[in-house]
């Protein structure tokens, strides 16, 4: 479960961006929020607003990108660059992210200093009594050009954490080498439409990966079909069906193509789903992300989360969050959005504003951070009044 996470001069942030997860007193007890081990509670979800070109894509791209670099650089080819992209007034110095998380009962803390040249500080901590204790504090020296590594009880060969690549993480690398702790943080899930290049594209590209996950995994097409016919999308049943289709070079192979069924009377129509509309497909996408989460734990990051739906959508997307009978596992999501019907289903503590200032950088702040702000404020009226910032000026 994230907590909260911390990043500076990656994209159009250049200042420090904090964004915390956890909430306080004043916060409502109700199904948009867990407790954790130590009593501290954590927001489900976490809505970002703002104008466009404000920022807030780079923002959950800070997530994706730490994700990927934890769980994957170990890939990476020996000399590709690190994938980060620091703000354009601070292009020669590195971006720094740091991320606490509960995974296990326990409070973890990862940090990462880094450049698309290579890693200049990574560490992991844990809290085991009172305070934070080290796993593994990995810092290059320029002196002997390689990195001086410390461990305690992470698990890593000291040859072998030594010797871990410029770009790539000690955790990926240790998990090629079966440390049980580190085989057990790249376990962790995140599910995700945003690539270092933005948001994917709701297209065939999308649509094709989507059958897969279903035709892999019936339990999940039948609730996602159930939740489309719920939803009033005019669907009776959605079906996978196999079909074999030949490439440019005449070879033969199957695919899993999806097909949508609409009952009228007695008689039931298949239509393919790239006949669908842009709503339906959007949301037969979204809900390969969602659904692995909601049944399994993990955190979703979605941009545009009502993309090609109808604003009312939102409401029952949160709310398969929000109830404990369809996220047993307290799975969290944080997404970006345009419509505000968001504030109305959200508190204070639970939105963050992202704004551009005339020198090009980011800010970010959480509403409830904003002096003023009532519990019982119609945030909507209020954020539309430009009361709270963030807002387009036109």
């Amino acid at each position: 479960m994230l907590r909260s996470f911390t990043f500076q001069n990656f994209q159009s942030f250049r200042d420090p961006v904090s964004i915390s997860l956890e909430l306080n007193g004043h916060s409502p007890e109700d199904g948009r929020s867990f407790a954790v081990a130590d009593g501290t509670r954590l927001s489900k979800a976490i809505a970002l607003i703002g104008p466009n070109a404000s920022g807030k894509t780079a923002l959950i791209k800070s997530l994706v990108f730490l994700d990927w670099f934890v769980k994957h650089s170990f890939r990476a080819k020996p000399d590709e660059p690190i994938p980060l992209f620091a703000h354009f007034s601070r292009a020669s110095e590195p971006s720094t992210f740091e991320v606490s998380f509960d995974l296990d009962g326990r409070e973890w803390r990862y940090r990462l200093k880094a450049s698309t040249e290579r890693v200049y500080h990574e560490s992991l901590y844990s809290r085991r009594t009172s305070s934070l204790s080290y796993l593994f504090v990995r810092d290059w020296d320029p002196a002997v050009e390689g990195y001086r590594v410390k461990q305690r009880q992470f698990g890593m060969l000291a040859r072998e954490a030594g010797k871990v690549r410029e770009n790539a993480s000690l955790i990926s690398t240790a998990a090629q080498y079966d440390v049980p702790l580190a085989l057990r943080l790249v376990s962790t899930s995140l599910w995700s439409n945003v690539h270092a290049l933005g948001r994917l594209g709701m297209d065939h590209n999308q649509l094709m990966p989507a059958s897969d996950f279903y035709a892999g995994n019936d339990a999940f097409r039948t609730r996602m079909a159930e939740l489309l016919r719920e939803w009033d999308f005019g669907l009776s049943d959605v079906r996978i069906e196999k079909q074999t289709v030949q490439d440019e070079g005449g070879a033969s192979r199957e695919i899993n193509v999806p097909f949508g069924v609409h009952r009228i009377g007695e008689r039931a129509h298949r239509l393919m789903f790239l006949h669908e509309s842009s709503g339906t497909i959007g949301a037969f996408v979204l809900l390969s992300r969602i659904l692995p989460a909601l049944q399994h734990g993990g955190l979703v990051v979605i941009d545009e989360l009502e993309a090609d739906l109808h604003p009312h959508m939102l409401a029952p997307l949160l709310d398969l969050f929000f109830s404990p009978v369809t996220n047993p596992h307290n799975a969290q999501i944080i997404f970006t959005s345009h419509s505000m019907e968001v504030l109305g289903l959200l508190h204070k503590a639970q939105v963050v504003l992202v704004e551009k200032d005339r020198e090009g950088g980011s800010e970010a702040w959480r509403l409830d951070s904003v002096k003023g702000v009532r519990a019982d404020d119609n945030l909507y009226a209020k954020y539309m009044a430009g009361a709270y910032g963030a807002v387009p000026h036109v």
